[in-house]
C-alpha cells in the first residue's frame, strides 16, 4: 500500500506582499509575452491618465531609455508621502507594494479610474528588477528605490522643487519576462488612442536608444470626434462625424459615428481609457441601439417597406467607424488585464443614449439619413444573394464529394495530423505536390492574386474559384450573415455559427508564399479572407505561414540552407575557406522538389511562424486602406511593410 505523505498545516504556504505576483505574474498582467511587458507600463501610464480624468494633470511623457528602462513622468498631483494611519508607513510605500491599494478605492480621491483593482504599479514594481520613484508635491521631492519590489530604503526626502507630479522609472525583470525588449510602435498606437480619450493632454513618446531615436507629440483637442476621423483616414466618407454625450446615473457615454464606403465596420470601445478589445455591455448596448433607430427609421420615413425583412446588425453596421466611450465611478472588468466590461447597468444606458441620439440626428439630416439607410439596404441586398451562394457552397464543402480539381489530397483521414499547403502558382505547387509526403501533407495551388474580400461582397467573393477551391477544400464552410438579428444585437453570434470548426479536414493551414512584392500582396489576401470569413481558425491557432529559406550552399556533397542574409553569412563564415557554391531563391517555383523537401516541407526543417489574430487584422487594415486604381503604388505599399505586418500600425 502506497505510503501517504503527512498534509499539515506546514504545508500551506501564504504569498506575502508581491511573492504573488513574481510566482504566477500571468495571473496579473495576462502574460509573460510581448503583451505582459507592454501591459506593465501601461499600468503606470493609466495612474498618470486618471490624474488627468481630475483635471490634475495635461502633461504625462514616457521615455524608452538605452537597456529598455522606463520613464513615465506626468505634472499630477504626487503620490502621498505621508504616513498611511493603519499600515504605519509612508502612502506611498504602501501604493507601490502592496496588493489592492490605492487612492481609486476612495472616491473622493478619483471620479472615475482605469486602475479599480489596485494591483497596477505594484506588479509593475513586482515584475521590475528596480524600479525608482520620485514624487513632487508640498514643494519638496521625495524618492524611493526598489528591487524586485522590495524597497532597497525607506521614502527619503530629495530636494526642493516646484510645481507636482509624479516619475517613476524602471527596467523589467528578465528573470520573469521572455523579451524585454520595447516595441515603439506599439506604444504610439496606445498612446495616440489616448491623446484622443482624453482631449487636452499632450503627451509625449521617446526613444533614446542608439539607432532607434525618436520623438512624437499626441495631443488631440478634438476627442474622439477627431479620432473617427483618424480611423476613416484613406477612406471616402459619407458624412460628418455624428457625436453625442451625456451623463446619467454618473455614468458618461460619449459616442462619435461615422460612415465611409467601405463594407465592413470598425468600433472600438472604452470603459475609462481602457481598450475593452472584447467589448461588454456598453459595446452591446451600443450595437443593439444602432440596429433599432436605423431599421426604425426606415420604415417610418417610407425607405424599407414593410414587407421587407428587417435590416440585421451586420448590414446596419457596414462601413461604420465608431468610437464608444464609457465613463463610470465602479467599472467591472472581467480579468485584471480588463478587456471586457461587465456592468449590468451600462447596457441599457448607452441604449438609450445611443438610441435618442441617433434618432435625433436620422431626422434632422434626412440627406445624410438617407446615405445610411441606402447603405444598409444595399447590403442587405447582396446578402440576401450572397446567402443563397453560401448555403450551396457549404453544401458541397461539408460533403467528402466535389474536392477541387487542382487539390492533391492526401491519403489521411485523420485532420490532426493532416496539413494543407496553399501553395502560389502553379509552377510552385508542381514542385510541392512532388516534395510532400502524400500519407499527411495535401497541396492546393492558388493561381494569381486572389480577389480582395475588403473590397467585394459575400455574392462576389463565393464567385472567385480560388476562394471557392479553399472553401471547398477546407471543408468547415464560412462565417456568413443570417436574418436572424432582429434589433438585439444577436446576428453576430448566429453568423459565426455558420463555421463549423469541428468539420476542417487539416489542423495545419500552411500558406507559402514567394519572398517579393507579389508574395507578400498574396499572402496578405489570404490573411485577409481568413480574418473575414473563417476567423475561428486563426483564432484556434490552425493557420501558418511558412518561411522558405533564401539561400542553399552546397559545399561538395554538403547541401545547407539559409533563412536570410545574415544566416547564409554565419554559414560560410562556418565553412571557412572551403568553396561553396551559393544559389538564391527568388521564388518557391525556382526551388525544385528536392530543396522544398528538405526545408520548406519538412517537419523537421521547416521554419514556421503562427498567425496570430492580431496579424491578421492588420493584414485586413493593409488592404482596407490599399483599394486605389494604381497597382504600382500597392505594391510598393505591400513590399515596405506586409513581411512585418504583425508589428504594423498603419494608423501612425
Amino acid at each position: 500500500m502506497a505510503r501517504k505523505e503527512a498534509y499539515t498545516a506546514a504545508q500551506i504556504r501564504v504569498l506575502k506582499s508581491l511573492e504573488a505576483v513574481r510566482r504566477r505574474p500571468a495571473m496579473y498582467i495576462g502574460s509573460t509575452g510581448t503583451r505582459g511587458l507592454h501591459h506593465i507600463v501601461y499600468e503606470v501610464v493609466d495612474n498618470s491618465i486618471d490624474e488627468a480624468f481630475m483635471d490634475a494633470c495635461d502633461r504625462i511623457m514616457v521615455t524608452i531609455h538605452p537597456g529598455d528602462i522606463i520613464e513615465v513622468v506626468d505634472n499630477g498631483r504626487g503620490i502621498p508621502v505621508d504616513r498611511h494611519p493603519t499600515e504605519k508607513r509612508s502612502a506611498l510605500e504602501v501604493v507601490m507594494t502592496t496588493l489592492h491599494a490605492g487612492g481609486k478605492f476612495d472616491t473622493g480621491s478619483y471620479k472615475v479610474s482605469g486602475g479599480l483593482h489596485g494591483v497596477g504599479v505594484s506588479c509593475t514594481n513586482a515584475l521590475s528588477e528596480w524600479l525608482e520613484v520620485e514624487v513632487r508635491r508640498d514643494g519638496n521631492k521625495y524618492f524611493q528605490r526598489y528591487e524586485r519590489g522590495i524597497p532597497a530604503d525607506k521614502v527619503k526626502q530629495n530636494g526642493k522643487c516646484k510645481g507636482t507630479g509624479t516619475t517613476t522609472k524602471f527596467k523589467p525583470d528578465p528573470n520573469i519576462f521572455q523579451e524585454t525588449v520595447f516595441d515603439y510602435d506599439i506604444f504610439a498606437k496606445r498612446l495616440r488612442e489616448l491623446s484622443f480619450l482624453c482631449a487636452g493632454v499632450k503627451i509625449t513618446l521617446r526613444d533614446r536608444r542608439p539607432g532607434k531615436e525618436r520623438e512624437e507629440v499626441f495631443h488631440n483637442k478634438g476627442g474622439i470626434r477627431a479620432y473617427v476621423q483618424f480611423l476613416n483616414e484613406g477612406r471616402d466618407i459619407l458624412h460628418k462625424p455624428i457625436y453625442f454625450r451625456d451623463e446619467r446615473e454618473d455614468i458618461d457615454v460619449e459616442i462619435a459615428i461615422q460612415y465611409n464606403d467601405s463594407i465592413h465596420d470598425n468600433i472600438v470601445s472604452y470603459a475609462n481609457s481602457i481598450h475593452t478589445q472584447e467589448g461588454g455591455t456598453h459595446l452591446s448596448g451600443f450595437k443593439t441601439a444602432v440596429t433599432r433607430a436605423l431599421n426604425s427609421y426606415a420604415y417610418s420615413s417610407g425607405m424599407r417597406k414593410e414587407k421587407e425583412r428587417k435590416f440585421t446588425g451586420d448590414e446596419c453596421r457596414e462601413g461604420m467607424t465608431a468610437v464608444v466611450n464609457v465613463k463610470l465611478v465602479e467599472p467591472q472588468f472581467e480579468g485584471q488585464t480588463k478587456t471586457k466590461l461587465g456592468n449590468s447597468e451600462v447596457e441599457g444606458l448607452v441604449y438609450s443614449i445611443a438610441y435618442e441620439g441617433l434618432t435625433d440626428f436620422l431626422q434632422e439630416n434626412p440627406r445624410i439619413a438617407k446615405r445610411i439607410i441606402t447603405n444598409a439596404d444595399m447590403s442587405a441586398r447582396a446578402n440576401d444573394a450572397a446567402r443563397k451562394a453560401a448555403e450551396a457552397t457549404r453544401k458541397t464543402a461539408l460533403s467528402s464529394a466535389g474536392m477541387p480539381g487542382k487539390l492533391a489530397d492526401c491519403s489521411s483521414r485523420n485532420p490532426e495530423e493532416s496539413e494543407l499547403f496553399l501553395v502560389e502558382g502553379d509552377s510552385a505547387g508542381g514542385n510541392a505536390k512532388q516534395a510532400r509526403d502524400a500519407r499527411h501533407q495535401a497541396v492546393l495551388p492558388l493561381r494569381g492574386v486572389i480577389i480582395n474580400v475588403e473590397k467585394n461582397r459575400l455574392d462576389k467573393i463565393l464567385d472567385n474559384a480560388e476562394i471557392l477551391a479553399m472553401v471547398t477544400a477546407l471543408g468547415a464552410g464560412i462565417s456568413v450573415p443570417t436574418n436572424n438579428d432582429n434589433g438585439d444585437g444577436n446576428g453576430d453570434a448566429e453568423a459565426s455559427s455558420k463555421f463549423d470548426l469541428s468539420k476542417l479536414r487539416y489542423h495545419r493551414i500552411i500558406i507559402m508564399a514567394d519572398a517579393d512584392v507579389d508574395g507578400s500582396h498574396i499572402r496578405t489576401l489570404i490573411l485577409t479572407f481568413f480574418y473575414r470569413y473563417m476567423q475561428a481558425l486563426i483564432r484556434e491557432g490552425h493557420l501558418y505561414i511558412a518561411q522558405p529559406p533564401l539561400y542553399r550552399i552546397k559545399v561538395g556533397r554538403d547541401t545547407y540552407y539559409a533563412q536570410d542574409d545574415a544566416e547564409l553569412q554565419r554559414k560560410l563564415d562556418e565553412l571557412g575557406r572551403r568553396k561553396a557554391d551559393v544559389a538564391y531563391f527568388k521564388g518557391l517555383s525556382e526551388m525544385d522538389a528536392n530543396d522544398l523537401a528538405e526545408t520548406t516541407m519538412s517537419p523537421e526543417n521547416r521554419v514556421l511562424r503562427l498567425v496570430t489574430l492580431e496579424e491578421a487584422e492588420d493584414a485586413d487594415r493593409i488592404i482596407s486602406i490599399l483599394m486605389g486604381d494604381k497597382v504600382e503604388p500597392r505594391r510598393n505599399f505591400i513590399a515596405e511593410h506586409a513581411r512585418h505586418v504583425e508589428k504594423l500600425d498603419l494608423w501612425a
